[in-house]
Formats: structure tokens, C-alpha cells, sequence
């Protein structure tokens, strides 16, 4: 292994220990192994890829007071303390400033390949059977409402109205999570989030079914 993404394995889990389980190491660790099986078939350039997913949620500005410098300045001085190149970072930071769902309107119009990777491989870990158990533990860690039948989804919100919104939990899926499968960037992402997207579908269903005490 690389020493400077073994070096980075050890600062982020040092750096994440005790996080939300939704974005703890185990998060970092699944978006790194998806980012290099995504570069296996789509390329780039795998350094920027590797360091870029293993710091992307090194101080996810939901739990930092909405600051979204932190992480850049962070993996900023922790890349610069380990020597490496100066492109390198750039290019690192400019993954970090761009992969979330939220500043999505302000996306660059052509992203590195670098960016797309790693940002389907984050997006990838949104969905599926992890994305809906993600998304229930973040929701009781908030201590949002899992559902309510008279609190609809808000489509289409701002980025200031999706930072502060605290909507159930199921909601969420409709403001976030089934919207995930058509944002992917790369073909071999396409595919795996088409099979995820139906395991939540299949979810919301029988959910709906027990909640209405349907047998």
C-alpha cells in the first residue's frame, strides 16, 4: 500500500473516532473501496482518488456548526504534512469542495473524472440496504420523527432550506435518496445504483404496508 494513503488511513481514523455511525471510519472505508473498484473500470488518476475519498467527510460541516472550510483547511495541512506534491492536494480539495449532494447546483459543469468517482462511490454508499440503515441512525441521532403520515416531502429545496431541514426520516428518501440513482456520473456507478434504488422501493413499500397495520 502507498505509505501516504496507509498514513491517511491512520489520521482519519484517529480524526473520526467516536463520529455518527453514518459517517465514522467503516463510511470513509466503504467510499474508498468503491472509489477504487469504480477507477478499475473508469481510470483517473488513483492517488487523488484514494486520498480524496478517505478525506471527504474528515469534518462534514453537519456536525460543525455548517462550516464548509473545515475539511479543505484540515486535509490541507494534514496532505502538506506528509509531503504531498502541491497538484496533488489541489486536486484533492477540489473533490472535497464539490462531491456533496447539496452544493450540487454550484457543481463545476465538467468535473475531473477524479471528483465523479469518488463522488458516485459517496452517493453509492447513500443507497441501498447501508444508505437506508445510514439514513434511520442519523435521523435518531438528530432525534427527527421517523414518519408522519401529514408531513410531506420538501422537493426541490435551496441549499440553505436542505441544511436546516429537520423532516422525518422517510422523507428523506424523497428528498434525497431516490434522487441519488440519476445523479450518478460513471456507467459502472449507473449500474450498481439502479439494483439499490429498487431495494429502497422495495423498503418504502413494506414499510407503508406495516405501517398501516396491513396484514
Amino acid at each position: 500500500m502507498n505509505q501516504n494513503i496507509e498514513k491517511t488511513i491512520n489520521f482519519v481514523k484517529q480524526k473520526l473516532e467516536g463520529a455518527e455511525a453514518g459517517h465514522d471510519w467503516f463510511h470513509i472505508e466503504r467510499v474508498w473501496k468503491l472509489s477504487k473498484k469504480i477507477a478499475e473500470k473508469e481510470g483517473g488518476n488513483l492517488e487523488v482518488i484514494e486520498l480524496s475519498a478517505l478525506l471527504h467527510d474528515i469534518a462534514d460541516p453537519k456536525f460543525h456548526n455548517g462550516d464548509e472550510t473545515l475539511a479543505t483547511k484540515i486535509s490541507s495541512e494534514f496532505l502538506k504534512s506528509i509531503d504531498v506534491e502541491e497538484k496533488t492536494i489541489e486536486q484533492v480539495l477540489y473533490i472535497i469542495e464539490n462531491i456533496s449532494f447539496k452544493n450540487r447546483s454550484e457543481a463545476p459543469e465538467i468535473p475531473s473524472i477524479e471528483l465523479q468517482i469518488v463522488q458516485d462511490a459517496d452517493r453509492l454508499d447513500a443507497i441501498g440496504a447501508i444508505g437506508i440503515a445510514r439514513t434511520f441512525n442519523f435521523g435518531g441521532f438528530k432525534n427527527n420523527l421517523m414518519y408522519h403520515p401529514d408531513i410531506q416531502p420538501q422537493l426541490n429545496m435551496s441549499k440553505e432550506e436542505y441544511k436546516k431541514s429537520n423532516g422525518t426520516t422517510i422523507n428523506h428518501f424523497y428528498e434525497k435518496l431516490l434522487l441519488l440513482k440519476d445523479l450518478m456520473n460513471t456507467e459502472t456507478a449507473k449500474k450498481i445504483a439502479s439494483e439499490r434504488h429498487d431495494f429502497m422501493l422495495k423498503f418504502l413499500d413494506e414499510f407503508y404496508k406495516e405501517w398501516k397495520v396491513e396484514i
